[in-house]
């Protein structure tokens, strides 16, 4: 699975200086400071499981049409005296047709005794057994291969700190300043891309330099012994620095590592700086149980009595359909909801398919409904755009583009969270596919903790558990259950943020929202490009992974990254300057259109 190379949005020249007080690092009123911090403790929330596809078996056949080889013979230039000694030697037959031996007994063991015919009776029985298991092997790797392969979730961070707290705003703007400290005294040194090559143990030149960037950064203990060998605290300091960065934390530097590693302190205050800039004005009342969704890190978490008790992986809005803000609360669960089409869909979407493939909404089940009951497709003109003057609404089922469950939230952009049967897209590290509402992989357990509390099917005192949601969606028919009490859900664009216990955390700037629009001239000029010679360290990725910027379904997490914009026009000697919040997207181009991926 091949992902569309991502553009990349990095100028370290907008940091903040290290001298900087908190108010003057957004320009925030007093008031936005004054926010509560509550400190947040947690246990650890055990890891998803990951299974693994089986492929299907091989039949062990071997290839029709090909004859065995036989064997080369030796000695070709053989002498005279060589084939004379050929000659007296008898001829040998092939191993399989070999005659038993015959004992010395004579003509009385020619005749087999009962006990010898019942051995050849058992003996003809188990090759006849024999032949009969080699028949069945293929029939069994055939039946193997038609049943499903098992679903795969990509692993999510164990970390109990969830990312948005009621202190989540001031942690990040103290983590920014410090960041900014570091950038004002010269970051950390750029790492050779064939550190990415060294194994645990293994001595290099750039080693000193990869401690003194994490023993900066904290995953690193300071009284560490100072060495050029890849020891066993430095690979733990490189699995901290992977999990802070939503890499996978397995202690070995690969090139999506050192990509992230090269990032400059310049970039990485940006990113604390514009996602607590996003955070200011925030009225989200966090309660003892709420959801956070952090689009850059594609996941969900079910925060209860300030821990993560459950996280789970999400698909969220793909750049030109973006997930949007939200602040609101969880009402109801609809179990096998129908899918009515937004009017974009239809036009750029389900016409042009109409137009190749006039069977294309009876298989996907869809309805169109006019204002006198449903529609005979045959009978629209799919030459023009007649179409999207009507309901089309996709039935209840299986291969609805909503799944088997949606999670109702009201909200101005009418986005929500719902199963998807797509789920092989759970898999992949970059998940940014949707039309602007989140998928969650294991949605029914997610569905399993929202209820607790509500009265299950069976009336007062009864429960929601595992069997009782499954036996609700296997009648098919559409069910809507309102929540007992609301649960509070918040949908943040976090790039870089700190969690209570000190950590700075970054992820993606798949929106590319942290770096601000480039402002004109006081004359009015379009500002030039980078001189040659700007420094190159500008020109890497602003976070750790490779994330594309149209992905395609499957996309991996190992694409190469597309060159960023030109570096900055200032030095790198000259102070950052505070960063502008990035402005979001209006209300008229977000979609609460989801994805008609599944429609095929």
């Amino acid at each position: 699975m091949v992902p569309v190379p991502p553009r990349r949005h990095a100028r370290p020249h907008a940091a903040l200086g290290a001298g900087l007080s908190l108010l003057a690092l957004l320009g925030a009123p007093a008031v936005a400071l004054a926010q509560g911090a509550g400190a947040v403790q947690g246990s650890p929330v055990p890891p998803l499981a990951v299974p693994v596809a089986v492929p299907p078996a091989a039949t062990g056949e071997a290839a029709k049409g090909q004859e065995p080889r036989m064997p080369e013979a030796k000695g070709e230039a053989k002498g005279t005296a060589g084939k004379a000694a050929d000659a007296k030697r008898p001829e040998t037959k092939p191993a399989e047709a070999a005659p038993e031996p015959v004992p010395a007994q004579g003509k009385a063991q020619d005749a087999k005794s009962p006990d010898n015919k019942a051995q050849d009776t058992k003996s003809s029985d188990n090759k006849s057994s024999d032949i009969k298991t080699q028949q069945a092997k293929p029939q069994e790797a055939a039946k193997k291969s038609r049943e499903p392969a098992p679903l795969v979730y990509a692993k999510v961070s164990t970390d109990p700190n969830p990312t948005l707290t009621p202190r989540t705003f001031l942690d990040t703007l103290r983590a920014a300043e410090r960041y900014a400290a570091f950038a004002e005294a010269g970051g950390w040194e750029r790492l050779p891309e064939d550190l990415a090559r060294l194994k645990p143990g293994e001595r290099n030149p750039a080693i000193p330099a990869l401690r003194h960037h994490l023993t900066l950064t904290g995953d690193l203990p300071a009284d560490a012994p100072p060495n050029d060998r890849l020891d066993p605290p430095l690979v733990a300091a490189i699995a901290a620095f992977q999990a802070r960065h939503g890499l996978p934390d397995s202690g070995i530097l690969g090139r999506l590592t050192i990509n992230a590693l090269n990032v400059p302190a310049a970039v990485r205050q940006r990113q604390l700086a514009a996602s607590a800039a996003r955070l200011m004005g925030s009225k989200f009342p966090f309660g003892d149980r709420y959801v956070v969704v952090n689009i850059p890190s594609a996941a969900v978490e079910a925060v209860e009595n300030g821990a993560v008790a459950r996280r789970y992986v999400a698909v969220v809005g793909s750049p030109d359909k973006a997930t949007p803000p939200v602040e609101t609360r969880i009402t109801d669960i609809n179990f096998n909801p129908t899918w009515t089409v937004p009017a974009s869909v239809v036009k750029n979407e389900i016409i042009p398919q109409m137009r190749k493939n006039p069977g294309y909404l009876a298989k996907n089940h869809i309805r169109i409904l006019g204002p006198s009951g449903e529609v005979d497709p045959t009978r629209i003109d799919w030459a023009g755009e007649k179409a999207v003057n009507y309901t089309l609404r996709q039935d209840s089922g299986f291969d609805n583009s909503l799944g088997q469950v949606r999670i109702d939230m009201p909200n101005r952009f009418a986005v929500y969270m719902h199963d998807t049967p797509a789920k092989s897209l759970f898999a992949a590290s970059v998940r940014f596919h949707s039309h602007g509402c989140v998928r969650v992989g294991q949605v029914k357990e997610l569905v399993g903790w929202l209820l607790q509390g509500t009265d299950g099917p069976n009336g007062p005192g009864t429960n929601w558990g595992p069997i009782e949601i499954e036996t609700g969606i296997a009648d098919g028919e559409r069910r809507d259950i309102k929540l007992a009490k609301p649960v509070p859900v918040v949908f943040v664009y976090l790039t870089g943020f700190a969690t209570p216990d000190g950590k700075a955390h970054f992820r993606d700037d798949i929106y590319a929202l942290d770096t601000p629009a480039p402002e004109p001239a006081a004359t009015g000029a379009i500002p030039s490009a980078a001189p040659p010679g700007a420094d190159a360290a500008s020109a890497k990725p602003a976070s750790a992974g490779a994330a594309p910027t149209a992905p395609r379904p499957g996309a991996a997490h190992d694409a190469k990254p597309a060159p960023a914009r030109a570096a900055a026009t200032k030095p790198a000697a000259v102070k950052p300057t505070p960063v502008k919040p990035a402005v979001g997207r209006s209300a008229a181009e977000r979609h609460s259109l989801e994805s008609v991926e599944p429609i095929r």
